[in-house]
């Protein structure tokens, strides 16, 4: 909370885009587009456009460290972000972190597993870190399809299958779980939001559209900005949702690839039960 009383800083932690599509800079145009105060630990840097991933570069786990103290100790945060977290010790350093300096705090973890052009961001070998020491920290995980399959180890391919994915990371720990549907096929695009209390299904139309760069980095750091300015779970998803909606039809078109959104779309949350 602020001296005027505002909410909603965010703490991101999570790796650099070069291009601008995704990772720390999806994610602080997405919070401030919905009002929010974006703060960063940056875990680790890419060199990628539109076409894909060239290479990745880590940050010591011990600078990791330092970055999420010097936020949390002076600016403080209403909601925590993490992103690509690509191995055990950068998971490790964020988790002890987190636990030293941001205990209490909500946190929206997105699994970042693979890039969309194919490049692997998390080591093969720190899934299981992930699932063990990250997700049971969080208010709400958001694997997509892939991830959610790493997770929980059996194909996730329709929705009934997304249903059952999200009743065994429950199972695992997890508070709650948005599992994304986006990688199947058909006209209508289905999110699947769990928690103890039950699970609801979020539908909307797919948009035909090449501008998808960041759209999983976008969601989450836009769920997170909502819980910062203390929106409930469920509210925070819708409003999300339609942001990412509104952000790809706003989008640039730039790059050969996968294109990045228009983050800095004027987003009207009075509209939200009208978008399309």
């Amino acid at each position: 909370m602020t001296a005027s009383g505002a909410r909603g800083r965010v703490l991101i932690c999570a790796g650099s885009d070069s291009g601008g599509g995704a990772g720390i800079q999806a994610d602080i145009k997405s919070v401030t587009a919905l009002g929010g105060y974006a703060a960063t630990a940056v875990t680790a840097l890419t060199a990628q456009n539109t076409l894909g991933v060239q290479d990745v570069m880590g940050v010591p786990p011990a600078f990791i460290r330092l970055q999420i103290r010097m936020v949390l100790e002076d600016i403080g945060a209403d909601a925590i972000k993490t992103g690509m977290l690509a191995d055990v010790a950068t998971i490790g350093a964020v988790c002890d972190a987190l636990a030293e300096y941001g205990a209490g705090i909500p946190l929206v973890a997105d699994p970042v597993m693979v890039a969309k052009g194919g490049h692997r961001l998390l080591a093969a070998d720190a899934v299981a870190t992930l699932a063990e020491r990250l997700l049971p920290m969080a208010a709400l995980i958001t694997p997509n399809l892939p991830e959610a399959e790493a997770l929980v180890g059996f194909p996730v391919t329709d929705v009934p299958a997304m249903h059952r994915a999200a009743e065994a990371l429950l199972r695992m720990g997890v508070r709650a779980v948005l599992v994304k549907g986006g990688h199947l096929e058909g006209e209508v695009l289905t999110d699947v939001l769990a928690t103890e209390a039950g699970s609801e299904i979020f539908e909307s139309p797919r948009i035909a559209s090449t501008s998808t760069h960041g759209t999983g980095c976008t969601l989450a750091s836009a769920i997170a900005c909502g819980l910062a300015q203390g929106m409930a779970l469920r509210d925070a998803v819708a409003r999300a949702r339609a942001y990412v909606r509104a952000a790809m039809r706003a989008a640039p078109g730039l790059g050969q690839g996968h294109g990045p959104l228009g983050h800095g779309i004027t987003f009207d949350p009075s509209r939200l039960e009208t978008m399309p």
